[in-house]
């Protein structure tokens, strides 16, 4: 298959001459893009040219003293965190300083047969000071969530997250495969409840798959896209498109940003589907049929029709949400949730 994943187009390179111009691409966009070099004056970037050990005690001197997650697979796994035959994690989750994890990195770097080791996901402002000044890209306004992921060779399954992502490799290298968010029906995706970070993957191995349980990911494939990423270079990853991610060299650092278009207070679909799931999908087809018409109605298609008979200023949680009423709409559902 690797060969398969290299045959593959490339995502769109564009290039950008400032932040405003950043701005006004990332404004709308509905489709991946590469920019070469985007952070390539970053000191981070240009410690990790020099060398892998040079980017890790970069990272040190601007790291707070507090315990970090961390996710460490036996060697067998060759770095691909997954499901193990019980369908429980195939890596285990523990919690350590960054001298201590970075120490068990070097070791690794001198054997020939080593853990995988992956820190996924760490807040930049909690767990670093003054990295992010150092070692940010300008989003204008966009009030946006600052990430690193760092980590030895790793192969992360199939993927999508709800917020749009700027990622930014900034050590290593990092390989992309992404597919547009109408191909989740030929990716194959497991539980929704018991996943290795909070959102459904794909139980397809891309790098060995088996078309004979996965047949419709053939596809799938006919709609991917592959971006690889050096030192400096970022890959914009519209909300929902699914991503499959490596970790090419024996040390690797991303810094992705994500931020969405939408007011926080309106929450995450995925727990409104959670709940249809529970409360929804398993009554009888003919019960499911008049839900499907409600939701039709109240959300898919809703329009100046839901509430043109109710007097606006009595229209509630079904006029146009605003903070004040989603809290009261939050606080409504959870007391329904708790009884």
């Amino acid at each position: 298959m690797a060969d398969v994943l290299s045959a593959l187009p490339y995502v769109e390179e564009r290039e950008v001459a400032d932040a405003a111009a950043l701005d006004a691409m990332l404004r709308g966009a509905d489709r991946p893009f590469v920019l070469r070099g985007l952070a390539r004056d970053w000191p981070l970037v240009q410690a990790g040219l020099r060398s892998a050990a040079e980017a890790r005690q970069y990272l040190l001197q601007h790291a707070v003293e507090r315990l970090f997650v961390v996710s460490v697979a036996a060697p067998e796994t060759e770095g691909r965190m997954f499901y193990d035959d019980a369908m429980q994690m195939n890596f285990r989750t523990s919690k350590g300083t960054l001298p201590t994890i970075f120490a068990k990195i070097d070791e690794g770097e001198r054997q020939e047969q080593s853990p995988a080791i992956y820190l996924a996901s760490i807040d930049v402002h909690e767990h670093f000071r003054g990295l992010h000044d150092a070692n940010h890209i300008d989003l204008g306004s966009r009030d946006a969530l600052a990430s690193i992921w760092i980590g030895t060779k790793t192969r992360i399954a199939a993927h999508n997250d709800f917020p749009d992502n700027l990622a930014c490799c900034a050590a290593g290298r990092r390989r992309f495969t992404l597919l547009p968010p109408e191909q989740f029906r030929n990716l194959y995706l497991g539980p929704v409840d018991n996943t290795p970070a909070g959102r459904a993957i794909s139980m397809v191995d891309f790098e060995n798959p088996d078309f004979a349980a996965h047949p419709r990911f053939r596809d799938a494939m006919d709609h991917a896209q592959v971006a690889e990423l050096e030192p400096g270079d970022a890959l914009f990853i519209p909300s929902m498109w699914w991503h499959h991610v490596q970790g090419l060299a024996p040390f690797n650092v991303l810094v992705n940003y994500w931020w969405r278009d939408t007011p926080r207070f309106l929450g995450q679909p995925q727990d409104a589907l959670n709940h249809a799931m529970m409360t929804i999908r398993d009554l009888p087809a003919k019960d499911r049929k008049i839900w499907r018409d409600l939701f039709d109605h109240y959300v898919f298609d809703a329009d100046e029709s839901v509430t043109a008979h109710i007097p606006e200023k009595a229209r509630s949680v079904l006029a146009p949400l605003t903070a004040e009423t989603a809290g009261r709409l939050r606080a409504f559902l959870l007391r329904t949730l708790s009884r």
